[in-house]
């Protein structure tokens, strides 16, 4: 080797640092994807086995829900210990080859983290609560009682009731936003932030390329426990909590979204940069102010990356006037923000049965959510069309659906296991009972029978990602002119001289779409486009028409 080529540097790959604008995620929700040990809950290793298909989806990174050592009363986001893996799901050396094997594939890890709150099972919370002079006393919110005993203000629990359980230890009571065993961590006491970043690096530091930061906007309370003032009736939704539930009969000022979390986000993007070409989507539970949130939370690049709400998780079926007005007012509160649009995930009903959708439709819904200007996540499942599991009440383990059962059914639905072979016991999934149990109407849809159909849903996702994949304005381009007419959706996606055109009927009739100036030729059509006819395209129902620029 010539001196002179000892003094060239090594040449390395480009890293892309925005490799999350566009990408498409996959949640995986751990105790239901693989049991690979036999104890009927799903593990890392079945994660990690299952990695190959997961890449043949062409998906872009993974989401891990929490796997943190729990004691699992509400399914590992009461964290015991952050950073630990629970034995019901193996091992950090377990972590360590999902990780591996992950990147071998070409793809990013996202593991879930939960810092609001943690389970009162913690050591953290042990110490707290055993002194008002303990050396954790202040780490989580702690305050008297009201002269008659009550709690200290009117703050309500997602979970249901007051949101203070009262301690006979320290007499005094401590908030918790979700439920009693699930105490909230004081986030005005700079020692949990600095731990919680402690966390955050632990986990980088194993090669995790990013996070998805649960209840991202409840990290922080009023210091002055201002009560909550009620919410007029026209005001209230069921985005954050079902319509049962007391908690939206309140407008949430002071028991979330404080202004002092910009900082401590500030901080955590600060840590992430460290580590080059990392990512971050917060959930953001607001259902008077999400998109403004969102704004604040994103804004420049020295907070969160991007950020999702709950638009397209109510209840409502997205007709092409939702779309444009959600897309309207995204566009117009956080103009320079970047969206994550889900339609299903692990605390709501499958979109398939919370739509009503038949097959068309859901097809069509799915080249539309892949369409719109963001990154995406698809929950487990989604891939197969899966409708909600009907789980019966005495085979109920959520304990928001027994809180609230038979008018909200919980959680349990959209949590049953994946089935992978439809003539295995328990779908493929594990020799055991699984820890729910699969809804026989998934059996015909399970992955080796949509493996052998082409024309499966499976097959029509994997088209569908494809499709996206390979045409960069989808995944970065701008978006143009969304209108709806009745019942059709159109749009232009655009990325320098490269456009498409999108036009969707989400309507029960045949519908006529005008096609917009300029030359367009037919594309999608092995993801059953309808070819634009020269002016006017008739679009049956749930039906849609992509069209590029010629």
């Amino acid at each position: 080797m010539s001196a002179l080529a000892e003094l060239q540097p090594e040449s390395k790959p480009q890293v892309d640092k925005d490799w999350w604008r566009g990408a498409v995620i996959y949640q995986i929700y751990p105790r239901s994807y693989q049991d690979t040990n036999g104890d009927g809950i799903g593990d890392l290793p079945g994660i990690t086995r299952r990695l190959p298909y997961i890449a043949s989806l062409g998906v872009d990174a993974i989401w891990v829900s929490p796997f943190f050592t729990s004691p699992m009363r509400d399914f590992g986001y009461d964290v015991s210990d952050y950073c630990d893996v629970d034995p019901m799901f193996g091992t950090l050396a377990d972590f360590d080859a999902m990780i591996a094997e992950s990147h071998r594939l070409g793809l990013k890890v996202m593991i879930d983290l939960v810092l609001s709150h943690t389970s009162n099972d913690h050591p953290w919370f042990q110490d707290s609560s055993s002194s008002r002079e303990a050396d954790k006393a202040d780490w989580y919110v702690w305050a008297d009682p009201k002269p008659d005993g009550t709690p200290p203000n009117n703050w309500l629990s997602i979970f249901g009731g007051s949101a203070w359980e009262w301690d006979p230890g320290r007499l005094q009571y401590y908030l918790h936003n979700f439920l009693r065993t699930q105490p909230d961590l004081n986030f005005h006491c700079p020692a949990v932030q600095d731990a919680l970043l402690d966390v955050a690096r632990f986990w980088l530091e194993r090669g995790c390329d990013g996070f998805r930061l649960d209840t991202v906007n409840f990290y922080v309370h009023d210091k002055q426990l201002r009560d909550n003032p009620p919410l007029a009736v026209e005001e209230r939704n069921d985005t954050t909590a079902p319509a049962v539930n007391p908690y939206n009969y309140q407008n949430h000022l002071f028991d979330k979204t404080q202004p002092e979390n910009l900082q401590f986000l500030e901080r955590l993007r600060a840590v992430m940069d460290e580590y080059g070409a990392t990512t971050s989507v917060g959930e953001v539970g607001e259902g008077q102010r999400g998109f403004e949130v969102q704004a604040e939370y994103t804004e420049g690049d020295h907070r969160l990356h991007m950020c999702y709400g709950f638009d397209f998780l109510a209840p409502d079926k997205p007709s092409s006037h939702k779309v444009v007005a959600v897309l309207d007012r995204f566009n117009t509160e956080a103009p320079g923000s970047w969206a994550c649009w889900a339609f299903s995930n692990h605390d709501v009903m499958r979109h398939a049965s919370r739509w009503s959708l038949d097959e068309g439709m859901l097809r069509a819904l799915t080249v539309l959510q892949l369409c719109l200007r963001g990154s995406v996540c698809l929950y487990q499942g989604e891939e197969l069309g899966l409708p909600e599991a009907d789980v019966a009440y005495e085979d109920l383990q959520d304990p928001y659906g027994i809180q609230f059962w038979p008018e909200f059914k919980g959680r349990d639905g959209c949590r049953t296991p994946i089935v992978w072979e439809a003539a295995m016991p328990h779908g493929g999934f594990s020799d055991a009972a699984p820890w729910l149990p699969v809804d026989p109407r998934h059996l015909p849809l399970a992955v080796d029978r949509q493996e052998d159909d082409p024309g499966s849903m499976l097959h029509h996702y994997r088209r569908t990602i494809a499709f996206r994949r390979a045409h960069r304005v989808l995944q970065k381009g701008e978006v143009e002119g969304m209108t709806d007419n009745g019942s059709v959706l159109t749009f232009v996606r655009r990325d320098g001289d490269s456009a498409i055109f999108c036009a969707f009927n989400l309507g029960p009739e045949m519908a006529e779409v005008q096609m917009p100036e300029g030359t367009w030729r037919a594309t999608a059509a092995e993801l059953g486009a309808i070819a634009p006819d020269e002016g006017m395209t008739r679009l049956p129902a749930g039906t849609f028409c992509l069209a590029q620029s010629a």
